[in-house]
């Protein structure tokens, strides 16, 4: 924020300036210079009379209070700098319906200030996803474009064999990712539009041109909480082993809309801090209650007295066969972070060695 500078009360009160207030003679040739020429004090501080010393004491303060932001200012400039943290662009598409054909016509016209996702180029490589939903029957997507954070794709995709009566069922769901050519693909955000929220009848006649604003995938999560896992534990002292059966997960959150999710668990075994050994479930489809039922035994590295420097990590996944498998949740049993119901999860297990014991976490960020 930039602030315009204010008079000051000597020029609002035409007062002199401080040099033409004490005469500047020089000194004779040959002579040591006087206080004023040298810019050392010689101890005298009161020169100027006392009004004039009140006077630019004013002077200070009142300048220094225009230059300072007030309070209000600074909220919103922090206000300002979290929105622009959070903003992931935006998605323009244009949509047709064709009677003759019994066809939805969607174009992908552009996406607009996009983040890097490549912070070495200050660039990303995107493409969009469309799918509808709820039937997820009818996945395109559009082509990569290189190195821009606003590409043009105007590419249409056409839809055929829906009646203009099921328009108002359908929702039109986006998603923006950037291509990475060694894993994964990146995902920058989403955009839902379901069209019983827009007027359909303009699309009979003409094209309709849509701009939205593109969400982050996590925010569905904190809405609805992240759910609960139920894990079983047994420590046998003898066999160094430590047997854990995953059991089930409820009330996990909606990951898209159908209502439904793909979830699986990760787990691995950390020795001081570190991950030292990893497993995972099977995938169950299109549940948010699903049931494991699978066990896994771990190895403890030998010289450590029980499972003092052994500690767990579960992480609750929701799979998908083109992006990165989101995690929806995790949960960590062991080690410092451990608290509450897992902490006491744990300690019972250490305490009670050759017995099964099981208790529901619930998930956290």
């Amino acid at each position: 924020m930039t602030y315009g500078r204010a008079p000051s009360t000597r020029e609002r009160l035409n007062l002199p300036k401080p040099e033409m207030l004490t005469p500047n003679t020089p000194s004779p040739p040959g002579s040591s210079p006087g206080p004023l020429e040298s810019g050392v004090s010689n101890g005298n501080q009161n020169d100027y009379k006392p009004e004039v010393q009140s006077v630019l004491k004013d002077i200070y303060n009142t300048e220094n209070e225009v230059q300072s932001p007030t309070k209000e200012e600074i909220e919103t400039n922090e206000k300002n700098l979290q929105q622009s943290a959070s903003y992931l662009g935006q998605l323009v598409f244009k949509l047709r319906y064709k009677h003759e054909k019994n066809a939805l016509i969607v174009s992908v016209v552009r996406c607009k200030d996009l983040p890097a996702k490549d912070l070495n180029l200050g660039s990303s490589d995107p493409y969009v996803k469309l799918q509808l939903l709820p039937d997820k029957q009818h996945k395109v997507k559009t082509r990569v474009l290189r190195k821009t954070r606003n590409p043009v794709y105007d590419e249409d995709f056409t839809f055929y064999g829906i009646g203009f009566n099921q328009l108002p069922n359908i929702t039109l769901h986006f998603v923006i990712l950037s291509f990475d050519r060694y894993s994964r693909d990146d995902i920058i955000g989403e955009v839902f539009c379901a069209l019983n929220s827009i007027d359909i009848s303009q699309i009979e006649t003409q094209q309709m041109a849509i701009c939205r604003e593109i969400q982050a995938r996590s925010l569905k999560i904190r809405s609805q909480g992240r759910g609960e896992l139920l894990v079983s534990l047994c420590w046998q002292p003898a066999a160094n082993r430590l047997t854990v059966v995953v059991l089930k997960a409820r009330n996990l959150p909606k990951m898209d809309v159908t209502g439904l999710a793909d979830p699986y668990v990760k787990l691995y075994l950390l020795y001081n801090g570190q991950r030292i050994a990893k497993k995972k479930t099977h995938v169950k489809k299109r549940t948010l209650s699903p049931v494991f039922n699978e066990s896994f035994v771990f190895d403890i590295p030998q010289g450590g007295e029980g499972l003092e420097a052994v500690s767990l990590e579960f992480l609750l996944l929701d799979w998908d066969r083109v992006t990165k498998n989101e995690i929806i949740g995790r949960l960590e049993l062991g080690g410092t972070k451990t608290t509450n119901t897992a902490q006491h999860h744990w300690n019972e297990v250490c305490n009670s060695p050759r017995r099964q014991i099981a208790d529901w976490h619930k998930l956290r960020e």
